[in-house]
């Protein structure tokens, strides 16, 4: 049974008990920061549904959701459970009231059991993504060419963003509040870009790009560098394919380490709309 919930007092000792597990931990849940962003100060407010499963009054899953009508989106901030069952429930109940939507779901992926609900409904999965966090500072390098997103090259910075993803360019720039854009231009032309958080204690990068006739130039760790540079004294994590060679290389060199937990994989399932 699905129960609607407004209070979490009740719930932690089942979040206690899971919330460490290495195979159904959640990698939303990581920090404090983390653990009041995606659940404990969601609760309750506009655009957030937690949902726990129970099973004779015993609770075996709680869920917490991101909805956004408007969208037709839906992405799982926090998924906890051990039972099979609890996932299943979960799914009909995406499947019963949000029809036609977009579901990501961000988990562990040790996580055998979402897994296992997500492909017997067709969903897409992204490779594994290995979490890294900034523990050294990267050796000075000049950034000239790096300039924050303005005006002039605001149409030229969407047009070049990457589409393949929930946060689009125009997505991002009406998004200042939480991300911060910075521009690689070369004779006057957006060459590359990087939009990283900076309203949090610990902030990411969520997408770094350069041209491909601008690749192996430097742009990339000139717009990381500049990145970490405008971030201090706040920490940085981030998250990149664990078979991507170059990437970790780049990312290795400018401090970030490999942390031992925390990694993550995307599972996008599209809810298949009701016929009438």
């Amino acid at each position: 049974m699905i129960r609607i919930l407004s209070d979490l007092g009740p719930c932690m000792p089942f979040i206690n008990g899971i919330k460490d597990d290495p195979v159904y931990s959640d990698p939303h849940f990581s920090s404090l920061e983390n653990q009041r962003s995606n659940l404990f100060d969601t609760v309750g407010k506009k655009d957030y549904l937690a949902l726990g499963v129970f099973r004779d009054d015993a609770l075996i899953g709680l869920f917490n959701f991101l909805i956004i009508e408007a969208e037709r989106y839906i992405e799982m901030l926090i998924g906890f459970s051990r039972a099979y069952e609890a996932y299943e429930e979960i799914a009909d109940y995406l499947a019963a009231n949000y029809s036609g939507f977009q579901a990501d779901f961000v988990f562990n992926p040790q996580n055998d059991l979402i897994i296992k609900t997500l492909e017997k409904r067709g969903a897409a999965f992204d490779p594994e993504m290995q979490k890294m966090v900034l523990t050294d500072d990267p050796t000075q390098i000049d950034t000239d060419g790096i300039v924050p997103l303005s005006d002039p090259f605001r149409d030229a910075y969407i047009a070049l963003h990457t589409t393949d993803c929930y946060w689009t360019g125009d997505k991002v720039v009406e998004a200042l509040d939480v991300f911060k854009v910075l521009l690689a231009i070369d004779r006057g032309e957006v060459v590359g870009y990087i939009d990283v958080t900076h309203d949090s204690d610990e902030n990411e990068p969520f997408d770094l790009f350069v041209k491909e006739t601008h690749r192996r130039k430097g742009w990339g760790r000139k717009l990381l560098f500049r990145a970490i540079e405008e971030n201090r004294p706040r920490g940085m994590v981030l998250f990149v394919e664990v078979d991507n060679v170059p990437a970790l290389s780049l990312y290795r060199s400018m401090g970030f380490t490999k942390t031992e937990d925390g990694n993550s994989r995307l599972g996008t399932w599209h809810v298949p709309a009701k016929t009438e």
